[in-house]
């Protein structure tokens, strides 16, 4: 392996604040909707597929 590669592991900032937040609503400390629970995980998927869409998008329109 070269010395210059970087790995990372582990859970990131988001899988750790929807563990957090799993943790408060299964606890009954919140009362939010599971949308706004799981939104850690849930936004990066959104704009990803935003991304995905409008790349498909432009892609059609150029033919």
């Amino acid at each position: 392996m070269s010395s210059n590669s970087t790995q990372q592991n582990g859970i990131g900032f988001g899988g750790i604040l929807t563990i957090v937040f799993i943790i408060l609503k299964l606890t009954k400390y919140i009362d939010w909707s599971w949308w706004w629970v799981l939104s850690p995980v849930l936004i990066p998927i959104a704009f990803v597929s935003v991304a995905f869409l409008i790349a498909v998008l432009i892609t059609v329109i150029k033919k």
